[in-house]
């Protein structure tokens, strides 16, 4: 089964093709990022994207297709991001996907976005069979996950405040990095001197798998505040502030291995592109004799592969969408049927 996959949340633009036949995979993918045209606003502006999304889908779900060497008469189906995300921008990619599944003559399956994430791994060689704990961790969404199949999800931990990757934009932000901060904190940390300051681990001295990282970005602000807000001294507090965050999730993810008895953990979603936190978590499984699953950097920001590859599945499992275009811009992925209950 030949799938296009549509993702447009947030501010990035995304389609795929992937074939689920033996040996064929993710035929092509192509990603169009907006952060020039939000940059001078410090953030999303969710007017702007939505037209963005409206100028650049098309275009590129027909440079996708040729790239894979398809005509859209060649595809058997379509899945698109229905939610969580930008009310607006989800519609965008949901009315066009509807519309090119009704053209074609094919099914077309709403894809959660945070399963897309999890399930992305699983897209690289090797990949993990259920049941394995998944650390889902971007600018929105910092979660543990039980994961006992595919589509049966049970919630373990998250976060009370920001995400991790919202901790890091606004981090950077408050120490005058350019948008989107979170990578240009990360890259600068690199060159800080590891100790030279130290963060508190939020509410890892208590029990419990949530998470809380707003204290953390006050306690940066108050360092960067006090000091000489030299170069070195901004790298030196990026690197306290990463490693914080690191050590973290490390100590929560092993919790929940434990918690699930599991010896497997998936991590997914932009900030698994963190080299640090990969190395760190990497050498955690390790030690306790586990692995730990990464898909590609490419694949850990939004993307249409993951899209198509979730959607795929649940194509494959007969479920599918009427007509209707319909978007859930907040969604529980605990409600998510699994594909053994999908409908035929």
């Amino acid at each position: 089964m030949r799938v296009l996959g549509i993702e447009t949340s947030c501010d990035e633009t995304g389609v795929a093709v992937y074939d689920t036949a033996p040996g064929a995979g993710l035929l092509a993918h192509a990603v169009y990022s907006q952060i020039a045209l939000h940059a001078e606003y410090g953030g999303v502006v969710p007017e702007l994207a939505s037209r963005d999304h409206v100028r650049k889908l098309l275009p590129l779900v027909r440079q996708t297709l040729a790239e894979a060497g398809l005509a859209p008469g060649d595809l058997d189906g379509v899945a698109y991001t229905a939610g969580p995300g930008l009310v607006g921008a989800l519609l965008v990619g949901a009315g066009t996907a509807r519309a090119l599944a009704w053209s074609l003559d094919v099914p077309a399956v709403a894809v959660h976005h945070m399963e897309g994430h999890l399930l992305a791994p699983l897209m690289e060689d090797n990949p993990p069979d259920p049941p394995f704990v998944a650390l889902l961790v971007s600018g929105g969404h910092t979660q543990l996950v039980a994961v006992e199949a595919i589509g049966q999800y049970r919630l373990l931990g998250e976060t009370l405040d920001d995400a991790a990757g919202e901790a890091f934009d606004k981090t950077a932000k408050l120490m005058g990095l350019p948008y989107p901060g979170g990578p240009q904190l990360a890259a600068l940390a690199e060159r800080g001197t590891p100790g030279a300051f130290r963060f508190a681990r939020p509410m890892t001295d208590r029990p419990g798998l949530d998470f809380s990282f707003s204290g953390l970005k006050t306690q940066v602000l108050l360092a960067w505040q006090q000091s000489d807000q030299g170069e070195q001294t901004r790298a030196d507090i990026a690197r306290g502030f990463e490693d914080a965050v690191v050590d973290t999730l490390a100590i929560k993810c092993e919790r929940a291995l434990d918690a699930a008895g599991s010896d497997t953990l998936v991590i997914a979603g932009g900030v698994g592109a963190n080299k640090r936190l990969r190395a760190k978590l990497q050498e955690m499984c390790a030690r306790r004799g586990g692995r730990a699953c990464f898909p590609r950097p490419s694949l850990c920001t939004d993307n249409g592969a993951m899209i198509a590859f979730a959607g795929a599945l649940r194509l494959e499992a007969g479920q599918h969408e009427d007509t209707s275009v319909r978007v859930t811009p907040r969604w529980d992925m605990a409600t998510l049927p699994p594909l053994a209950a999908a409908s035929p």
